[in-house]
């Protein structure tokens, strides 16, 4: 379940800023704004439970929770990156100037996202195996019945993401209503 999180939080985070790009278009700014905001709330949850249980793996196979590995730096910041953007939200009050700032800085902080999650891990040396996501029977590839378990957890978690997504959503939706009481 570590790399579908990770793909998770990086299918959260393309979607935020999707919806920050339109925000900025000026199109149903309000549906799209709770749309980023959920999407970047839930991506953030999945990175957490990815950097996570990457360290549970990681006290395993290499005898630490953190080893300082890249991965696992360039996702603590990519964490601390959309942290930042939950402070930033929680900093300005007004609605309007709130969900263009924090549609700007969407689409500033998923400029870093491939390269903190694609790039930098694979030029700098790591101690995570490379991708074993491939058919045959090669060595370090995985088995198809592996293979079945891991894309049925990257679906199941990619639903999971869609419900979390559509609940966070509702309750962004209600909670402007009863704020407007």
């Amino acid at each position: 379940f570590h790399v579908p999180a990770a793909w998770v939080a990086v299918l959260a985070f393309t979607v935020a800023m999707v919806a920050s790009l339109r925000v900025l278009r000026g199109t149903a700014v309000r549906r799209l704004d709770d749309l980023a905001a959920a999407s970047s709330e839930v991506g953030l949850l999945f990175s957490v439970l990815a950097l996570g249980s990457g360290m549970i793996w990681a006290r395993a196979e290499w005898g630490a929770f953190w080893s300082w590995d890249p991965r696992q730096n360039t996702l603590l910041i990519l964490l601390l990156i959309y942290a930042g953007y939950f402070a930033l939200r929680s900093a300005v009050l007004d609605p309007e100037r709130r969900s263009r700032l924090a549609a700007v800085y969407s689409i500033v902080a998923f400029v870093t996202v491939p390269f903190l999650v694609f790039v930098i891990p694979r030029i700098m040396e790591t101690l995570h195996p490379s991708p074993i996501i491939q058919a045959g029977q090669r060595s370090g590839t995985m088995d198809a019945k592996m293979r079945l378990v891991f894309f049925l957890f990257l679906f199941g978690y990619t639903g999971l993401y869609v419900w979390m997504l559509s609940v966070k959503r509702r309750v962004l939706r209600l909670t402007r209503k009863v704020e407007a009481l």
